[in-house]
């Protein structure tokens, strides 16, 4: 990988944490209960950089990554620890991960695009035997079939920014999340049938945001103004978004053994594609530049 590259990550995640950190320590309820009494040599900016190149790097399977990292990468990463001892640090990264994913910079251009995407735990036919998932994970359906695991949300804008995400178990339907992921945003979400709901429509209205879907075929025809038309037909961008944090970043496989670390490898993923200088845009000559 491009030393530069991880020089760059690194420098961006460590200035994040040194303004996050004494914050969450103050919001903190309690004192842990148990002090570490296990110092580790990796600090957190160096865990979360690994963990963040990992889905720009190209590697299919975290362990033969990481063993690149210990044959080519020393140099940069001079206190590696053992491949076991990492795995077992990653959850550290889950509080700071989240908050540093959503402080990246992102454009509220009025113009939003809205979907789902299934994220598979295990075949369906396994779902019982699953203990990691067991109590979390459920079964859901797509247009492809079923599925057990969870629905990753997003709602991207039209310069292929992730202006929000969330995970919900795999039967939720889509509209559900809708409210939530368009909080602080003004203009319109183009979506497909999956969101059509007068209650929803209403709802976001009163926020300042427009829904816009398709009809069903026993809806009656209604005026839409060209415009929205053509946005409707752009849609394939956040489809594209989906293909390349599954396909290039890695954020669904079956081989997690943790909830939290399950987490962390998804937002790490989003966060990977949040810092790709090239995203999926397309034409908006009606951008209004929202602030």
């Amino acid at each position: 990988m491009n030393v530069d590259k991880l020089v760059e990550i690194y420098y961006m995640v460590d200035e994040f944490l040194i303004k996050f950190m004494p914050y969450m320590e103050k919001k903190l309820l309690t004192e842990p209960t148990r002090k570490p009494t296990r110092t580790c040599s990796l600090n957190l900016s160096e865990i979360m950089t690994i963990l963040i190149a990992f889905h720009l790097i190209g590697f299919r399977n975290f362990k033969m990554y990481y063993i690149h990292l210990e044959q080519f990468h020393s140099s940069e990463f001079r206190t590696l620890v053992s491949y076991n001892r990492f795995i077992s640090l990653v959850k550290r990264t889950l509080v700071p991960m989240y908050f540093f994913t959503h402080s990246l910079s992102k454009t509220r251009t009025g113009c939003y695009f809205i979907d789902s995407t299934a994220i598979k735990v295990c075949k369906v036919q396994r779902a019982c035997s699953n203990k990691v998932f067991k109590s979390i994970a459920t079964k859901g359906k797509t247009t492809t079939g079923w599925f057990f695991g969870f629905k990753l949300h997003l709602i991207v804008n039209d310069l292929g920014e992730i202006m929000n995400f969330t995970l919900t178990p795999g039967r939720v339907k889509d509209r559900f999340p809708a409210k939530s992921l368009c909080k602080n945003l003004i203009g319109k979400v183009f979506s497909d049938k999956g969101y059509i709901s007068k209650e929803l429509f209403e709802k976001l209205m009163e926020k300042g945001i427009e829904l816009i879907t398709h009809i069903k075929k026993n809806m009656k025809n209604a005026f839409m103004p060209l415009w929205d038309k053509l946005m409707l037909r752009k849609r394939s961008i956040i489809e594209t978004i989906i293909d390349q944090l599954k396909n290039i970043s890695q954020i669904e496989h079956s081989r997690h053994r943790s909830i939290p670390n399950f987490i962390v490898n998804l937002i790490a993923g989003i966060t990977a594609y949040g810092l790709k200088e090239k995203k999926p845009a397309i034409d908006n000559i009606y951008t209004t530049g929202l602030q």
